[in-house]
């Protein structure tokens, strides 16, 4: 498993009204995103910039990825820790800030609620949290803080 590894997406702008970018006004921002073997994601810009509100944004797609990211190295390191977690739950936040035309994230705060098997397993849950954000790829490879406050639960 060491080593390189590659990844190919595929992104096909679908938003040509018929004048292409004559305007900045005239043209969709709706995109199809695509892998192999995998159901294509329709994405925009965020509703601020024109996109449409019904499809996954850049920004929101950005934090979705640490999540997940983070959800599968914790599950990982609980396995490790002889923690059984029976169920987890994110709802992740981001923050944004825009400096003239760009700008760039200032954090992404997770929020896992993560149930466990046991109440003596409830420390060692908290704790596989820190080594879960060290191992998630996409949090290493970011350049702003990417936060956490779990809450842990007892199945039961």
């Amino acid at each position: 498993m060491m080593g390189n590894h590659e990844y190919a997406v595929g992104v096909e702008w679908t938003g040509n009204r018929g004048t292409g970018t004559s305007g900045y006004r005239e043209y969709g921002r709706q995109v199809l995103l695509y892998g192999t073997d995998k159901p294509p994601l329709e994405g925009s810009a965020d509703p601020t910039f024109h996109g449409d509100v019904d499809r996954w944004n850049p920004e929101e797609l950005l934090v979705a990825a640490l999540a997940q990211c983070h959800l599968l190295s914790y599950l990982h390191s609980a396995v490790r820790a002889g923690v059984v977690v029976t169920d987890y739950v994110d709802r992740a936040t981001g923050s944004m800030r825009q400096q003239g035309e760009g700008g760039g994230f200032v954090e992404v705060v997770l929020h896992p609620e993560v149930t466990v098997a046991d109440a003596s397993m409830v420390d060692a849950a908290l704790a596989a949290h820190a080594e879960a954000g060290r191992n998630c790829f996409i949090a290493s490879s970011v350049n702003f803080p990417v936060r956490h406050e779990p809450v842990i639960r007892v199945a039961g």
